[in-house]
């Protein structure tokens, strides 16, 4: 969609790396916290609860720091109503809904709570058109990634393109508006009605559950990964109904029905979305399994114990093992199920609150999600960066990553030593 605008190919992969720090840890219908969750066997309220909190003033931050690493001070200045309407909007509905609602809509009524105090910002508010100057210079500040790449006209071509947007969307009648939201609007619906108690309960009673054969309390944790000797229980839980997956897909059957889309054209799209979500599903699958692996074997709960060895300031480190799992996985969700378990055996070890350190595992990696390989490779894939601009955005992504993470580290410590949290 950047491109589209008339921003450069590195211009707009940057940009949106640098933004998808805010939403990471709720993403995919808060699978990354639900998922931690039943890795570690803690309570999923309180650990949405906890990540909410690490991440909101990060979140609140994102919109200035986007655009002071993008434009500068002086671009800041500019926009700086429209900055701090998104940044109030995000953070506080996602601490909000983080908290009192659940995991799986907070990213999605954040962003759309963002999306509405800009358009009414915009009703009675603008900034000043930019010159081709400002254009070029903001183009500059992105680590100095192409400055000369453009023509002179950009700005030009960049403002003819808004204006013709502006133009198109005016004419659209309010009844097509509403149908082009309505798959947004079905998707909130069905995942809130999937999160209340009693619809929640209804459906769970047709899960299936079943021990899971030669594994289910066949190992002992011992002590000092545990208080007491006690079996590990393995037991698969097939929330077939239950799922948040499930909800998705009556909202997008629904979707098709009310936009009257071609029984045809809909297999085709769902063809296409299957053969795009293979490679990543057995990926994050393949991850799963080596996650388990490491938490029967005692392999998760030695690295916790090593990781004891940092005292004192472990809640720092935290959330910089978390950032290290998503730069080698590429994915909130694989990191939680890797290092959930080691966090919380660590936190035990040493005393601190074992739902704020695994909540700082997500929050860490919500910050390495930038630098993942697979990150750059879908911006490289999607935007067609050549190698040199794929390293040239990776050497610019690296230091806001580093940046981010460690104050988010600090973050964690303040919670864990000033606010004392579980």
């Amino acid at each position: 969609m950047m491109a589209g605008l008339g921003f450069s190919a590195l211009d707009a992969s940057a940009i949106c790396l640098l933004a998808n720090t805010a939403p990471v840890a709720f993403g995919a219908i808060g699978i990354p916290v639900i998922t931690l969750a039943g890795i570690t066997g803690l309570p999923l309220e309180r650990i949405s609860a906890d990540v909410g909190r690490i991440c909101a003033p990060v979140s609140f931050l994102i919109p200035g720091y986007l655009m002071l690493a993008v434009g500068g001070r002086k671009a800041l200045r500019e926009v700086w109503p429209a900055v701090l309407a998104c940044g109030v909007a995000f953070a506080g509905v996602q601490f909000f809904v983080s908290n009192y609602i659940g995991a799986p809509l907070t990213d999605i009524l954040s962003s759309l709570s963002a999306i509405a105090a800009l358009i009414i910002l915009l009703s009675f508010w603008h900034p000043s058109a930019p010159d081709d100057t400002s254009v070029e210079a903001a183009s500059f500040r992105l680590g100095g990634l192409q400055h000369g790449d453009r023509g002179e006209s950009e700005g030009h071509i960049r403002s003819s393109i808004l204006t013709a947007i502006r133009q198109e969307t005016s004419t659209l009648a309010k009844c097509d508006l509403l149908l082009a939201w309505t798959p947004y609007i079905l998707l909130v619906l069905f995942v809130l009605a999937w999160g209340l108690k009693p619809v929640q309960q209804s459906l769970n009673s047709l899960s299936i559950n079943f021990a899971w054969p030669a594994l289910h309390k066949e190992i002992q944790r011992m002590p000092p990964v545990m208080g007491t000797p006690s079996p590990y229980p393995a037991v698969f839980t097939l929330n077939w109904l239950s799922a948040a997956g499930t909800s998705c897909m009556f909202a997008v059957l629904a979707s098709a029905a009310i936009l009257r889309l071609r029984v045809s054209a809909f297999l085709r799209l769902l063809i296409s979305v299957a053969r795009q979500l293979f490679l990543p599903t057995v990926t994050i699958a393949s991850v799963f399994a080596m996650a388990f692996v490491m938490n029967y074997c005692g392999a998760t709960g030695t690295l916790g114990l090593a990781f004891a060895a940092t005292g004192a300031m472990f809640p720092f480190f935290s959330s910089l093992l978390g950032w290290l799992g998503v730069f080698l996985t590429g994915s909130d969700t694989s990191a939680n199920a890797l290092f959930g378990n080691l966090q919380v055996v660590t936190a035990h070890r040493l005393g601190f609150g074992p739902i704020l350190i695994a909540a700082s595992n997500s929050a860490g990696g919500v910050m390495g999600k930038m630098i993942s390989l697979q990150s750059i490779a879908v911006a490289a894939a999607a935007t067609g960066l050549s190698v040199d601009q794929q390293s040239k955005l990776f050497r610019f992504a690296l230091r806001h990553s580093l940046l981010l993470a460690a104050i988010i580290g600090l973050e964690v410590l303040v919670y864990a030593y000033t606010f004392h949290m579980n």
